[in-house]
Formats: C-alpha cells, sequence, structure tokens
C-alpha cells in the first residue's frame, strides 16, 4: 500500500471500552430532536454477520454521529483521528464510546498498523466501523476511497459491510452555517465477502464498494439518474 494512503494508521485503544454504550447512545440520539432530524433506517439485520467485520460509511458532518447511534451494533468500536480526543464534550464521548484513536501523522509503517487494527478486531471479537473518504464530504457525492480499511479486511479475511447516509445539502450547508430540520435516510447493505482475496484484490474491492455506495448515495438522495451521468 502507498506511503500516502493514510486511512488507518498507529492504533491507540482507549481505556474506556467498557463503558457502557447505551448511555452514549441515549445521550446521543435525544440531540436528534433538538436538531430537528428525522432518522429513517433499512438492512439493520445485514449487521449480524458472526465474528468481526469492517464497516464502511460516507462521512458528511458531526451529524453523523446521531445517525450512527441510530445503528451503531452493539459489538463495534469507531477508528478516529487522534485529535478528536482534544474535541471537548465530543472528544469525550467518543473516547468513552471505545474509539481506536489513530495518529495521522506516524510515520510507522502501514502494513504493521494494518496487523495492530486486524489484532484488535480478533482480540476483542468487534466489529470496527472506518470512514474510508478519510474526511469529512458535504458535498452531496462521495470522496475517493483510501484502501487502508480494505487491506485490513482482506488481512484479515473478514466481510465489509457499507453503510449509506443519505445526502444532508438539502438542510445542511456548513459553508454558510445555515441548517434546518431534514430526514436522513441511512441504509446498512449486505456483507462484501472477502474470504479467498488477497492484497492482488484490494484495488477491485475498492472499487466495487465504492461504486455500491455511490449508486445507493444518489438513490437515498432522491438522484438516481446521475451515478452514470457523473461516473
Amino acid at each position: 500500500m502507498a506511503d500516502r494512503d493514510r486511512s488507518v494508521y498507529l492504533v491507540a485503544k482507549p481505556l474506556a471500552r467498557e463503558f457502557p454504550i447505551w448511555i452514549i447512545k441515549t445521550v446521543v440520539k435525544t440531540f436528534k430532536y433538538f436538531f430537528g432530524l428525522r432518522f429513517e433506517v433499512k438492512g439493520r439485520e445485514n449487521f449480524e454477520v458472526e465474528g468481526p467485520a469492517i464497516i464502511v460509511s460516507n462521512h458528511q458532518s458531526i451529524l453523523d454521529m446521531m445517525g450512527l447511534m441510530e445503528v451503531l451494533p452493539d459489538d463495534c468500536v469507531q477508528v478516529g483521528k487522534k485529535e478528536l480526543m482534544y474535541a471537548g464534550t465530543v472528544g469525550l464521548i467518543i473516547y468513552l464510546g471505545g474509539v481506536i484513536f489513530i495518529n495521522r501523522k506516524s510515520t510507522s509503517s502501514a502494513k504493521m498498523v494494518m496487523a495492530e487494527v486486524a489484532k484488535t478486531m480478533a482480540t476483542d471479537n468487534v466489529k470496527v466501523w472506518v470512514y474510508p473518504e478519510g474526511t469529512r464530504n458535504c458535498t452531496g457525492d462521495l470522496l475517493p476511497f483510501k484502501k487502508g480499511a480494505f487491506h485490513v479486511a482482506v488481512q484479515a479475511q473478514v466481510p465489509v459491510i457499507p453503510v449509506v447516509y443519505s445526502s444532508f445539502t438539502t438542510f445542511y450547508n456548513p459553508k454558510k452555517n445555515l441548517f434546518t430540520s431534514g430526514k436522513i435516510k441511512v441504509e446498512v447493505l449486505p456483507p462484501i465477502e472477502t474470504k479467498g482475496l488477497t492484497s492482488d484484490d484490494v484495488s477491485d474491492l475498492t472499487d466495487r464498494c465504492y461504486r455500491t455506495m455511490r449508486e445507493t448515495l444518489f438513490r437515498l438522495s432522491g438522484r438516481p439518474g446521475e451515478v452514470k451521468d457523473s461516473s
């Protein structure tokens, strides 16, 4: 994997993994009422795979956290950048929620980092939630995916479960800081198996997941015809 592929970095496990996640979910989910948000979720049954998995989703804004708490499996932890630890209340919440923090400035080899993430999944028997775009993106489309999460999935031979949030652009404009109430559709897609795949298959796996999620994003956002037009 190229050195510039920084979707996964040096792992720094939190000490608060045992904090009751239902408390975090309850607190965060109450904020949706203040923001006037409604969530419509489909495909929860696709999380019901035995053992570890890599969950990948699009990432638009901090509002994603409310949607995340609507669907987050109990046996799942997130991967987040280390800087979020110092983000006040948000940092405290995600720390207590058991986030695996990563140091994006580390010069450690990507292979060692992937091995650590895979080891965490196997040791703790958890699913790991990753944002493969690598940053927040509220354009109504997807940014190109980093390959780190897919390397981990192939190395650990665990399925990839895509999750897609519909576009926030109809009610949220981060540049103008404008926000109105709205409905967010969330769809959990069927798992993509990686058993038998090798590192040579990572690019195809990444592209397959990207295309599926992009098509779903446009469909959920009421723009199904734009998939071919903008590919």
